[in-house]
Formats: C-alpha cells, structure tokens, sequence
C-alpha cells in the first residue's frame, strides 16, 4: 500500500478569471482538486458553457476527472445602483426605498432603493439590517408601505448593489428565480453532477429544486447551503431532504452571533456524519493567499479543525477565482491534510444507522480491513451506496476503492471523504471484475504486491449471486 498520495479529505475549488485557462486548469487538476465549483453569482451561460469545456478538456490532457459543482445564486436582497459610492454616518438616519421611482432624497433623509419590496413584511422596530458582509448595521426605526427607515449604528462607504442581511428574519423570498432556472438548465444541458443551493431555509426549498432537476432529466445531485439562522432551526430535516450539505461561512457568520460559528460548524459536520451525508466546510479558508504567497497561521489552524472534524471536503473560492497564487492554495491545503491525517487518531462512525444487511455487511469489511496491515477495501457498486456507507463509516486507516459501471455515479462518488472512485465495465463474471480492478489499482501505483485486500463484492454460489466479504492478497 503507498499511502504516500491517498487523501480522505477533498478538496473543491472555485473556477474563475484565475483559473479558467486550459493550461491552469491542467496544472489544478494536477496539484489534486477532487471537485470544480461554478459559483453563478459571477457568471453568464456563455462563460460557464466555456468553463466547463475547459475543465473537461483539462481533464483529458491530465488522465484525471474531477465533478462539476454548479453554485445557484439563489435569492437574495441587494441595494439598488448608485451613480458614486457614498459615506454613512453613525446616527445618521437613512432608507430604504421599497418603490423603483422614489427618489433617493426625501426631506432630507438619504436613502437607496432596494430589490425586495416584502422588505416591510420581513423587519419591525428595533430590528438590524445588515450591508454589505455585515460592514454596515442599521436599526430599523419605522416601517411603512414606501420606506424601511433606519438610524446607522455602524457607518461606512455605501456603494452600488450591495448584499443585504436580515439576522433572525424569516423572509418570504422564492427558493428559485427566474435566473437560477436559467443557470440550471445551462447547468442540466452540460451535465453537471451537483448543484449547490444557496439560502436553503427548509425542506421545500430543496424540494422545489430536486422536482426541477427530475422533470428534466437530470440526476445530478444536490447540496443545501446553510446560510441564515432558518437554516440552523431546520439543521436536521434539511439534511435528511438534501445529498449533502455545504457550511456556507460568509453569509452564515453575518446571520448568526460569530462566536457561535465553530460550534455550528462542528454541529453541521457531525449531523451529515450521523446521516451518512457529505459535508463541506466553505469560506476563507485561505482568504490571505489571495494576495500573499503563505497562509496565516490561523487559516493552516482552520482547515486542521475542518480534517479533525473529518468533514469531507474543504472549498476554496476567491482564492481560485481571482487570486495570485491558486496551484499554491491547493498545494498548502494537501500539506495540511496530508499531515493532519496521518497524525490524528480517527475514530469510526458509530452514530450512523446501519438498517440493512448490506450496510452491516460493509460494517464488517471495514472492521476487518482496519485490523490489518497494508489494506484498503476493495467494492463494487452499481449504485453507489455501498461505498457511501463505508465512506460514511469513517474506516481509520483503509482507503476505499470504488469500483462502478456507471458515470454518474463515479462522479457523484468524487465527494466522499475517504473514496477513490474508479469507472470500470463489471464482466459477467465476478471474478474476472475483481482481477480486472486489482489489475487498476496496480497499474496506478494503488497498491503493491502482498498488500491486503478486503473485497466487498457478488459472488456466484451454484445458480445465486450473493453478497460476500473476501480477504485477498495482491499478486
């Protein structure tokens, strides 16, 4: 077994302006992304069409693929244009404009048209809004059907449509716009393999989007981004509703009290883990190396707590979409991981239900292959489930080589923490699948001779197939 280039955790990175080119692409792939995010808050159908050519083109040059993430903007509340940015003062008094044709002075109150006219629906006296990453506060003072008045509590530079937050505030703004469904057919027509929903506040958000993707054929599927403090109230349920689930750090550390966020992070990470579902820590991750070569001491400290945690994957976004240093980033995150891994003492998973015989039959490969030396587990899977048990499971030594017939599923595969997916046709006969993958592994560098295998797998028994475990050696 070479261990020296097998790593749990995936990594995720954010395609843009930095990262779009064929050659920088290739380079990416190469340093070890698993997954490429395109985040549609920045994008239109032509570049995205063309991003994912390349990323596909890239994948061909470097014998490598990895899956395609499609971000949707979701809905949100923006501050209207503005000819110049302005400054806000503290205790200055100012609104916000809930009709397109008022002006944006009014007896002498400045003031900003926003997007959202429910906005008066939403807040009441003595709520807070919150500018542009929270950079801004407000309180609100009086509500009317034309205005949401405000008295500054934290000034500074108001410029052209900026993000507004509403901490507490359940507000009445669709799961789907007219854009996201834009994006997503683009999205379906390329075949994406997930899509990450933004501002996921329950269930029936992920509904409305899963009914979407289905009725068009798609099976890609779909992670929940957590983001506001609805999100946090419907942790659970909206988990069990969703393929995975992505701690969405920016908007969620404005919605909720910061101190609370590691805890958050560390409950969300964990129910996925009980779930048996995937989940991705997202967010300044490596803020500093947009424009400095190193990361800080804090960031190599936060993206050790996110493998300590054993989420299963690390995102990186600006970092990738316009830094200065992206192969360096995905360089220092498998240093990291690399490192973190081979020193932490891992534990089992021994909060997932297991309610089928299939899924303890798994149970007992990974027990065995955890007592051996050399080892990895070895399974065949049409589904995927199998492997997503084991994955789920949390083996404290063994890699997990997934085996699959099917390219949706191989792609759906590249997410899991622990999981080395691999497309391979199944033979008629058990056997000669189970050499053809050894023969995989070998070639690749995997495994090595006298390495022990443990092979969840169909075997033939007269004119049955069952389900076994197998004990092999590679030869």
């Amino acid at each position: 077994m070479n261990p020296s280039h097998y790593r749990h955790t995936k990594i995720i990175f954010t395609i843009g302006p930095a990262t779009n080119s064929p050659e920088m692409l290739a380079r990416m792939l190469s340093a070890g992304v698993d997954v490429c995010r395109l985040n549609m808050a920045h994008a239109d159908h032509e570049w995205t069409r063309q991003a994912i050519e390349n990323v596909r083109s890239a994948c061909k040059v470097v014998g490598r693929k990895v899956a395609l993430m499609m971000d949707v903007k979701g809905p949100e509340i923006r501050t209207g244009p503005l000819d110049e940015p302005f400054q806000l003062e503290r205790d200055e008094t100012f609104d916000f404009l809930l009709d397109r044709d008022q002006e944006p002075v009014s007896e002498g109150i400045r003031g900003v048209r926003i997007n959202y006219p429910s906005l008066k629906e939403d807040v009441k006296v003595g709520d807070t809004i919150l500018v542009d990453s929270g950079l801004l506060r407000m309180r609100v003072l009086e509500v009317t059907d034309e205005r949401v008045r405000c008295s500054v509590r934290i000034g500074g530079e108001l410029g052209s449509r900026r993000h507004i937050n509403l901490p507490g505030v359940h507000v009445r703004l669709p799961a789907l716009t007219d854009k996201d469904r834009g994006d997503i057919d683009v999205g379906i027509e390329n075949g994406i393999d997930f899509f990450a929903l933004s501002f996921v506040r329950s269930p029936d958000d992920l509904d409305i989007l899963r009914r979407y993707i289905e009725t068009r054929g798609s099976k890609a599927h779909i992670i929940a981004k957590i983001e506001d403090q609805s999100a946090i109230s419907n942790l659970e349920d909206i988990i069990k509703a969703s393929d995975g689930l992505m701690v969405a750090r920016g908007d969620l550390g404005i919605e909720i009290p910061f101190e609370t966020l590691p805890v958050v992070q560390r409950r969300a990470v964990y129910a996925c883990q009980r779930m048996g579902k995937p989940a991705i820590v997202a967010t300044h991750m490596l803020e500093s190396m947009i424009t400095n070569p190193l990361p800080t001491r804090a960031e190599i400290t936060d993206i050790s707590n996110a493998v300590y945690e054993q989420a299963d994957c690390v995102m990186l976004s600006g970092e990738t979409t316009v830094g200065k240093y992206p192969v360096e980033c995905v360089d220092v995150m498998n240093r990291i991981i690399f490192s973190v891994e081979a020193q932490a003492e891992r534990k089992n998973n021994d909060s997932l239900p297991l309610k089928t015989p299939k899924a303890l039959l798994v149970k007992s490969a990974m027990l065995l292959s955890d007592e051996l030396t050399n080892s990895g587990i070895v399974v065949f899977t049409r589904s995927g489930f199998l492997a997503r048990v084991l994955s789920a499971l949390r083996p404290r030594k063994s890699p997990i080589y997934a085996f699959t017939d099917d390219e949706d599923v191989f792609q759906n595969l590249l997410i899991y923490w622990g999981i080395e997916p691999f497309f391979m046709n199944f033979d008629e006969e058990p056997e000669v699948t189970i050499q053809n993958a050894f023969s995989r592994l070998k070639s690749r560098g995997w495994v090595e001779t006298r390495d022990n295998m443990v092979v969840v797998s169909n075997v033939l028994a007269g004119s049955k197939v069952i389900d076994s475990i197998q004990l092999r050696t590679i030869s």
